[in-house]
């Protein structure tokens, strides 16, 4: 399995009404192409701590965060690879490092409390977040459609348009199917430009003729805003919770 397991780029996020998704999708004809995966479903496990101190400090907007993830591409079975995802966040510089394992040798690791499998670089970054964060644990599943696009002419970017967000705080295993509560409405997509340096002028034009301003946030922080902060409130002041 050949894939990338360092990046260092920027991530640049907005939201986009239907009208806007297919003004951009004009606009990249001829400019930029589906990649080799077409339309996929990203499912992700989240890792926190019983406080969701991780989400609850990246909601904060600090100079720095960082996140564990679990990720695939489509339903998987017990011995297919999951790309086990370490994700940093410095200055507006997302630092992302990631391998592949097995998913039954990943979740032994980071659900159960299990060996690490081996020592990589990587792994051994892995292994101390999460000695580092005593009690972390799966927390939520999250899943998305996403649509990726590359540059016909090599340039450096790259495009990804995101729908259908659902989230839930059971089932959280990548074999399991799609279902949770909706994240995001029907009517939107996240739009998320990826580069090293700087967008290309069109696409600068674009989103100003567009009206599309960069927007702040995390699928994982919507979903905990919306479907857990509150009830996470409610039981430590003693309220109803159901």
């Amino acid at each position: 399995m050949s894939y990338q397991t360092v990046f260092k780029r920027y991530e640049i996020k907005y939201l986009l009404g239907k009208e806007q998704r297919e003004a951009l999708i004009g606009a990249m004809d001829g400019r930029l192409k589906l990649d080799e995966y077409g339309h996929t479903v990203i499912r992700n496990i989240y890792f926190d701590t019983d406080d969701y101190r991780l989400i609850r400090t990246s909601l904060d907007k600090p100079v720095y965060k960082e996140k564990l993830r679990i990720r695939s591409y489509k339903r998987i079975a017990k011995d297919e690879d999951v790309f086990v995802e370490l994700k940093k966040k410095y200055e507006s510089i997302v630092y992302k490092r990631r391998i592949a394992l097995p998913e039954s040798s990943a979740m032994k690791w980071l659900a159960y409390g299990g060996e690490q499998p081996g020592t990589s670089q990587i792994e051994n970054e892995i292994g101390y977040f999460r000695s580092f964060y005593e009690g972390l644990a799966p927390k939520v599943f999250l899943s998305y459609e996403r649509e990726a696009f590359y540059p016909v002419d090599g340039s450096d970017i790259r495009i990804t348009l995101d729908s259908n967000v659902l989230g839930r705080r059971s089932g959280l295993s990548l074999r399991d199917g799609i279902y949770g509560s909706e994240v995001l409405p029907d009517s939107k997509s996240i739009l998320e430009v990826k580069v090293s340096g700087s967008m290309p002028m069109w696409l600068i034009r674009f989103l100003r003729e567009n009206n599309i301003n960069k927007a702040s946030f995390s699928k994982y922080g919507m979903y905990y805003s919306e479907y857990i902060f509150g009830k996470e409130t409610e039981k430590k002041e003693g309220l109803k919770y159901a």
